[in-house]
């Protein structure tokens, strides 16, 4: 196993994990050892990491690891190689990186498949990069892969202003869509349209299937991105245009509901969904080629960049889950290492 020559990886490390299901209380910091890269991995000094849904899922007990993941949290990360498997070949020790990991991303030291990293694109901070994976690996394969996004077409994104809308929000404008959005309050609708949105509605005053409408001239949109789920699925019915998609990711709301499917018949809808964790490294690898050829460019050129709300050093995850919890932030909560 190849070290640096200026950091000396130690034996153990402390990392986040939850102790039970429920609140931010139940995150604890316990001691582990360091884990050593297999065939194709590297080890990545941490520099920061993103928090996200999944995240929370996890802790409250009903989003466990998959098979072979560790127990600790954390989904993303940016920092230092400073090891590399047998095979990995890809990135040298001492590269900065970003990677999307099956866990182990609230620690100093996460195992990272080398197909599933990307290299840090010059002038973005470690901060913003421990923001990347997740949000845009997901947004990919969601919005372009699954749901087919055009140049033209309108796209209506459903919790704008968390860390999966400011990132759709940026990525479909600058492949020439219009977007419009939802969010809970005045003042996210409007940090929404600063990042690029042609339209925001204030879910808790406005119907978003009348306005999204009055913005396509009564036509309907030609894709949602849906992270809510329950009554909002009948209702991304009416919204969509003939031969419209929805992309469903998430349920903050239930995922039972009873819907009337001959809307989507009449319509000749397509309601897909997906999830990107349990994907194989093969999976996520080709999204990862994408993300290399496609965006990388853009954000190297600041066409696009993750929205960061705020920081907190891996001690306080719990304040850092909490404010996660409160739905306050907007863009994306991230982890610091010492």
């Amino acid at each position: 196993m190849a070290e640096t020559t200026s950091d000396t990886i130690p034996q153990t490390m402390h990392a986040v994990v939850a102790e039970g299901g429920g609140g931010p209380e139940v995150l604890t910091l316990v001691e582990r050892p360091v884990p050593t890269p297999g065939p194709g991995e590297i080890l990545v000094k941490v520099a920061a990491a993103g928090i996200n849904r999944p995240d929370v899922i996890q802790r409250e007990g009903n989003y466990p690891p998959p098979p072979g993941a560790p127990d600790v949290l954390g989904l993303e990360i940016a920092g230092t190689v400073v090891a590399r498997g047998p095979g990995a070949q890809r990135w040298a020790v001492g590269d900065a990186v970003m990677a999307l990991v099956p866990g182990g991303g609230y620690a100093p030291y996460c195992l990272a498949h080398e197909d599933n990293t990307l290299p840090v694109p010059a002038g973005l901070s470690m901060i913003e990069a421990g923001a990347i994976p997740e949000t845009y690996f997901t947004v990919w394969t969601n919005v372009f892969d699954r749901g087919r996004l055009a140049a033209g077409e309108t796209l209506l994104v459903h919790g704008g202003s968390s860390g999966i809308g400011t990132t759709a929000i940026q990525l479909a404008k600058a492949f020439g869509a219009r977007v419009i959005v939802t969010a809970g309050s005045a003042e996210k609708c409007d940090r929404c349209l600063a990042l690029g949105a042609d339209r925001a509605v204030n879910y808790r005053e406005e119907d978003y299937v009348a306005a999204a409408k009055d913005f396509t001239d009564g036509r309907g949109v030609d894709l949602i991105l849906d992270m809510v789920g329950g009554d909002y699925i009948p209702r991304n019915y009416e919204a969509a245009a003939v031969e419209g998609r929805i992309v469903q990711i998430a349920f903050l709301k239930s995922p039972k509901v009873e819907v009337d499917y001959r809307r989507l018949m009449m319509k000749r809808l397509t309601h897909t969904g997906s999830t990107l964790r349990p994907r194989s490294v093969a999976q996520k690898a080709e999204i990862a080629a994408a993300l290399a050829r496609e965006v990388i460019p853009l954000i190297g050129q600041g066409r696009c960049r993750p929205v960061i709300d705020s920081t907190y050093p891996l001690e306080q995850v719990r304040e850092a889950h909490a404010r996660m919890d409160s739905s306050a932030h907007v863009g994306k909560i991230v982890l610091t290492m010492a």
